[in-house]
């Protein structure tokens, strides 16, 4: 009887010493889990290639003075705003030259065919015959779009993606016109193209 009593007491001693074991396993693995998304989250949405914010801001600056020098005729532009935010940045440029209702959809096919030979993927379009729009995405995650806006004013913005945070320099490109500067917001439309302020012949 004392041997039996003996087992018993044994096997729940072992019992309890493994049950223990796996409870702090189990608490240590919660600890690994919770670090390994913590670790996640410190590296998500960082497609800039390691960038901290002005080299993404420089980027996304780069992007913008390139479809711009790609319209023809030249349209006249000026700087909008920056925009920053927990972990990314927003470029603006606005055109200060009129775009008539007939000339819109022209202005949007050459931007959004430079883009696409610029093998940027096309998200979305609005096709709505007074505020078209075009938005598209970069193969490393940059946001580029071009919206007609009131009065036949077209505005340019690129975004970045999500990247190291830094200080961020105001844009250096000149632009093309007078630079409003402290303006905001930028005056409508006021320049006048032989072409883009044009109706359709």
């Amino acid at each position: 009887m004392r041997r039996r009593f003996r087992i018993v007491a044994v096997s729940l001693a072992v019992g309890f010493a493994l049950s223990a074991c796996g409870s702090e396993n189990a608490q240590s693995g919660a600890n690994t889990s919770t670090t390994a998304t913590k670790s996640d989250k410190s590296t998500e949405g960082t497609k800039g290639n390691g960038m901290d914010m002005q080299e993404a801001a420089d980027r996304a600056d780069s992007m913008l003075d390139a479809v711009l020098k790609k319209i023809d005729p030249e349209v006249q532009w000026a700087h909008g705003q920056t925009t920053k935010g927990s972990c990314d940045v927003t470029r603006r440029r606005t055109v200060m030259t009129i775009i008539s209702a007939e000339r819109r959809q022209g202005f949007l096919d050459q931007v959004e065919q430079f883009w696409r030979a610029s093998d940027y993927r096309i998200k979305a379009k609005n096709v709505d015959e007074q505020f078209p729009a075009v938005y598209a995405v970069s193969k490393d995650g940059f946001g580029i779009s071009v919206s007609i806006r009131a009065k036949g004013q077209a505005f340019f913005e690129a975004d970045t993606p999500c990247v190291k945070e830094s200080k961020v320099a105001d844009p250096t490109a000149e632009p093309n016109g007078p630079a409003y500067k402290g303006v905001y917001p930028l005056p409508s439309p006021n320049v006048r193209s032989d072409h883009w302020s044009a109706a359709a012949s």
